[in-house]
């Protein structure tokens, strides 16, 4: 069967591949949004430390044995780890200060972590062994799904939803966007906000290490697996409205699904659609298609 001259298998195949990339998107996105959103800080560390999750587990895989659903636990908690110690030692130095001082550290700290891989484990590409528990695939009728693939758009989608209703609907939440708008306020109440704060930061930086670590297996694991994606994330973050939540896991899955679409009808276009997107946005709505203009 085919649709437009274009067989149904093909159609599906790089719409699920799409749904894939897109579910790294809004992972990654939403961490961005969490810690620009709460923080006003623009992170541009982050596509290094979903680098580091990946790196992360294959290290715990090659040298201590540990598998991937360990390292579905242990990867964020060490990079969100690394994030908290970034925040403390550096970041928290630059609050008062101008977004460009951030944003201006972490591309430089971004630099220097994945220089530091690069020397330590060269600059090729590295394999991650699917877990035997999602190996295979399931036949559809009209296409074969990959077990791993779907496990991923299923677990991104769970995180996802889950922290957003925790920033959203619970009084944890309420006291992190309080703490954002008046500190002071918040302290008041016997609340420890920079505390607070740093702790975050740490859970931004640690859903992208959580990323690296599902990313690993269908990418090759090596240093330049973040810089590679991290300015289709921001581009995903500015569609989406800087700081907005749900604006990221929407504008993430739906983009990774625009992305797979034009692979099929006009493959010439697949790696400029999103900003191609992106400038029409900011054209007709600068603060984002889920922002609001302060």
């Amino acid at each position: 069967m085919e649709i437009f001259g274009i067989s149904t298998q093909a159609l599906f195949g790089q719409l699920l591949i799409g749904l894939g990339n897109g579910s790294f998107y809004a992972l990654l996105s939403l961490g961005l949004a969490v810690i620009f959103g709460l923080l006003n800080i623009i992170n541009f560390t982050h596509g290094a430390q979903y680098m580091m999750g990946a790196f992360v587990a294959y290290i715990l895989l090659n040298r201590f044995g540990i598998g991937y659903w360990w390292s579905l636990a242990i990867a964020p908690v060490v990079v969100g780890a690394t994030g908290v110690l970034i925040e403390r030692t550096m970041l928290a130095r630059l609050y008062k200060l101008d977004h460009l001082y951030g944003l201006l550290l972490t591309f430089g700290l971004a630099l220097i972590i994945q220089g530091l891989f690069r020397n330590e484990f060269g600059s090729a590409g590295l394999p991650y062994q699917i877990p035997a528990q999602l190996t295979g695939a399931q036949n559809l009728g009209f296409m074969f799904m990959p077990n791993y693939r779907a496990w991923v758009v299923v677990a991104s989608l769970v995180v996802c939803l889950s922290t957003w209703y925790v920033i959203e609907r619970t009084k944890l939440g309420s006291y992190l966007r309080a703490a954002t708008e008046n500190p002071q306020l918040v302290q008041a109440f016997g609340i420890n906000v920079p505390r607070m704060i740093t702790l975050t930061y740490g859970f931004g930086v640690g859903l992208a290490g959580l990323a690296g670590v599902m990313a690993a297996p269908i990418y090759q694991v090596s240093p330049q697996m973040g810089a590679d994606l991290i300015i289709v994330v921001f581009a995903v973050v500015v569609i989406g409205g800087m700081g907005s939540i749900m604006g990221s896991i929407v504008t993430g899955f739906g983009l990774g699904l625009i992305e797979g679409l034009t692979k099929v009808f006009y493959p010439e276009a697949s790696n400029t659609v999103i900003f191609i997107i992106m400038a029409i946005v900011l054209l007709v709505k600068p603060a984002g298609l889920f922002g609001t203009q302060k």
